[in-house]
């Protein structure tokens, strides 16, 4: 016997039943919930950078839990539920590519030999979803104006969140015209931290500097990662692993001359981390 998607939208029922269902189900709320998603989103993306492709397919069932827990509180409290979620779903994707549904439905199909171009693929997914923005109603009465901006959620992680913004900001002409202006621009931006610190630390200036001028760094690194087609989110992920796997080499390569990392100077440290660095060199080779 194999469970179907009906099946779990049954189990969520039962789950959230009031009188008969699970107690901790039950006191849950959106924003309890939100917490839960984020971490089985970031779940997922581990199993992935590890290729741990049998632990992935748990990974995604515990994703699309979220989504039927969602869809059920929607049906309780008579938003949405999960048929009106995934009808949603397939009519934006169809409206959102022509290329390949050319009469706006399931069933039609893009002449293989007339395509269109890449940019021009790229140009009508971006007017489709200017549209779609244009066209939704203000959430409420306290819904900041109007903005090319719009849609851009504020949860995102921060390096995500500029990336996005930077290039909706692209798409309507503010930009640099090539990757030279944001080299200088990386350059202005440490000198202005270089002196945010030193005012801070000598007296002469608000500490609160350090931080807006660490922020305009960092937003500036991630205009140069989008100049220069790289994913700022994916190229730190891929540090912080390169870091851990050299400091956990240092650890085992201290355990095994019975030295103890915490005993030992930097300068010690430093020593096996270069030849940490140096193994990695000759096994690229």
């Amino acid at each position: 016997m194999s469970y179907s998607i009906d099946d779990l939208k049954t189990l969520m029922t039962r789950l959230r039943d009031p009188e008969s269902g699970c107690p901790w189900d039950t006191r849950q709320s959106y924003k309890t919930i939100v917490p839960h998603t984020i971490e089985e989103a970031y779940e997922v993306a581990d199993a992935i950078d590890r290729e741990d492709y049998p632990h992935l397919e748990d990974e995604l069932g515990d994703l699309l839990f979220q989504v039927i827990f969602y869809s059920q509180m929607g049906k309780e409290d008579n938003h949405f539920d999960f048929d009106s979620v995934v009808d949603n779903l397939v009519r934006k994707l169809v409206r959102r590519h022509p290329h390949v549904f050319p009469e706006g439905t399931l069933e039609s199909r893009i002449d293989p030999h007339n395509r269109p171009s890449e940019a021009d693929i790229k140009a009508s997914w971006e007017r489709i979803k200017a549209e779609e923005r244009a066209a939704k109603p203000e959430a409420s009465a306290k819904a900041e104006s109007s903005s090319r901006l719009d849609g851009i959620a504020r949860t995102l992680p921060a390096m995500v969140r500029a990336e996005k913004l930077q290039r909706r900001a692209a798409n309507h002409g503010f930009d640099w015209p090539e990757v030279e202006p944001v080299f200088d621009k990386l350059h202005e931006e440490i000198d202005e931290l270089k002196k945010a610190w030193y005012d801070a630390s000598s007296g002469d200036g608000p500490a609160e500097a350090v931080e807006d001028e660490l922020g305009d760094l960092l937003f500036v690194c991630v205009n140069l990662a989008r100049f220069m087609k790289v994913n700022p989110e994916q190229a730190l992920n891929s540090t912080n692993h390169k870091f851990e796997m050299r400091f956990r080499a240092i650890e085992e390569h201290l355990e095994h001359e019975g030295r103890d990392l915490d005993g030992e100077s930097l300068e010690a440290l430093d020593a096996v981390w270069q030849a940490v660095k140096g193994v990695e060199k000759t096994r690229k080779r």
